[in-house]
């Protein structure tokens, strides 16, 4: 038998998502200096994203010659809700869009609000520019009583009244409708206004208050009625720079501020509000964000938050973003890990149920309504993916490692059409470099009720371990894997690479 007893094994386990705030010697274990389209899985290691399709087959109708982008959208009634030009439609997975809504002149981005006073499940709809409108699944019914907001960018439902913000004649106010009647605007039946002495950026509701996002600062609005509704300030060192970015999630409120991503997160003592930073470890990816172009949702299954910051309009112009997903730590708490997402472009976005199902859907800057979560690329385009890992020294940046294998943890969904490369030296080109290594598995494990015989292996368990000879050396050592195949997601769940000491320089 072959001596392996000079053999050493380093074995990564992978995650802690993508980290660029640290040097070699302080990366985290399994973490990706590079990780693109493989999201950081709720069952460990990094997953490969599922892909997009277009959720109507047909396009929003446009309401002027060309040009005009989703400016809203939204789950409602099991039906979705489409903003476009001057209109609003509405649309299911086939056929037609219908317009419920038209005239809306000069309309700005879309906020939505579902809600129920009398019986009847309603959407209450703003858009910055004209009237709020209401839809009840028959008509729409524009609010514009005496003392009305003119032209809101925010709504949202509080205690049993309509609360507005974001208006161009007053940033700094906040309205609200009488209780249970939308459409009411007396002081005497009990609506009235608040003001902040900051610039609204965004409304959300959050357990047992109402948090007041502004540029520079945050505030809470308490109380049930107009007779105790009060305003005390959460901090006024940093603000929210978008409204479209803030999201609740996991029992908890994510949102963008001017140094990255925040939390507010209610602890057991009541009133007790703590804000912390969350992105620190993706700090690059956050800076210089163009906030017009701002859209962000939930998944809640993954307990997973996505930020799309496209740096352009054009339909087919470059597309960027991260997701960030929460995941339960080794010693207790929570911790958030995140991946680039390249390949999907929203000018709005959304999520919910349709029918008991999780529904993620976004609007594109070509008109159509897209499902995310769904095939194998993006509405045809192959899904470019890839984790690079740090360059590991093993214990010793002194010490050459002459690799003798890489054993591959993974899950399959199906076939698997991978490459790994190794990287010695950081990629220098004083060291031999070899040839990416196939990563190809031709058979997935078999789901009952789904699998077919012959493209399946029955009995089985998945591949747990694949084991790769590879050639080279080098004083350190990273690895990559990318995956552009089309084939169904893989999950990786980590690697052992063995080796045998060198020299010492």
């Amino acid at each position: 038998m072959p001596d392996t007893s000079v053999i050493s094994p380093l074995v990564v386990r992978l995650g802690g998502g993508l980290v660029l705030d640290k040097d070699t010697f302080s990366q985290p274990p399994g973490s990706a200096i590079g990780l693109q389209n493989f999201e950081p899985d709720i069952n460990g290691g990094y997953r490969r994203i599922r892909g997009t399709a277009k959720f109507n087959s047909n396009i929003v109708p446009q309401t002027a010659s060309s040009g005009e982008t989703i400016l809203g959208i939204h789950i409602y009634s099991n039906s979705v809700i489409a903003a476009r030009g001057t209109s609003v439609y509405k649309g299911s997975n086939a056929g037609s869009w219908t317009s419920i809504d038209s005239g809306r002149t000069n309309a700005g981005r879309y906020n939505f609000e579902n809600f129920n006073f009398d019986g009847t499940d309603k959407v209450i709809f703003v858009d910055g520019t004209n009237n709020a409108s209401v839809y009840n699944n028959t008509s729409v019914t524009d609010i514009n009583a005496s003392g009305a907001p003119a032209n809101p960018s925010f709504v949202t439902i509080f205690r049993s009244h309509v609360f507005f913000a974001g208006m161009s004649s007053n940033p700094q106010e906040i309205v609200f409708s009488a209780p249970f009647d939308e459409t009411d605007f007396s002081p005497s039946n009990g609506a009235g206004s608040i003001k902040v002495d900051d610039t609204v950026t965004g409304l959300k509701v959050f357990r047992e208050n109402l948090f007041i996002f502004c540029e520079d600062s945050i505030f809470k609005l308490g109380g049930s009625s107009l007779s105790d509704f009060a305003v005390v300030p959460v901090t006024r060192k940093i603000g929210c720079i978008d409204g479209n970015s803030i999201q609740e999630i996991a029992g908890d409120i994510v949102y963008l501020a001017p140094d990255g991503l925040r939390t507010i997160a209610a602890t057991d003592r009541i009133g007790d509000v703590e804000l912390g930073t969350v992105s620190k470890q993706i700090q690059p990816r956050l800076e210089n964000i163009s906030k017009d172009k701002i859209s962000s949702l939930v998944i809640r299954g993954k307990s997973q938050y996505r930020l799309f910051f496209p740096t352009n309009a054009g339909a087919v112009a470059s597309s960027n973003g991260i997701m960030g997903v929460i995941k339960a730590g080794e010693q207790g708490g929570v911790g958030w890990e995140y991946a680039d997402l390249v390949g999907i472009k929203p000018s709005a976005c959304a999520s919910g149920f349709i029918s008991g199902t999780e529904t993620v859907l976004h609007g594109g800057y070509d008109g159509y309504i897209y499902k995310q979560e769904t095939g194998n690329n993006f509405d045809g385009t192959s899904i470019v993916a890839f984790y690079r890992g740090p360059h590991y020294t093993m214990g010793d940046a002194g010490i050459r490692k002459m690799m003798q294998r890489i054993i591959w943890n993974y899950e399959n969904e199906g076939s698997v059409n991978s490459t790994v490369k190794l990287s010695y030296d950081f990629g220098s080109g004083e060291t031999p470099q070899p040839q990416p290594y196939s990563l190809a598995v031709g058979n997935s494990a078999a789901i009952f009720g789904t699998s077919l015989f012959g493209t399946a292996t029955f009995g089985s368990t998945g591949i747990p371990l694949v084991r790769q000879s590879i050639e080279g050396s080098g004083f350190t050592v990273g690895v990559q894997i990318d995956d552009a195949s089309g084939s169904p997601p893989i999950s990786l769940k980590g690697y052992q690479l063995e080796f045998t000491p060198g020299g010492r320089r």
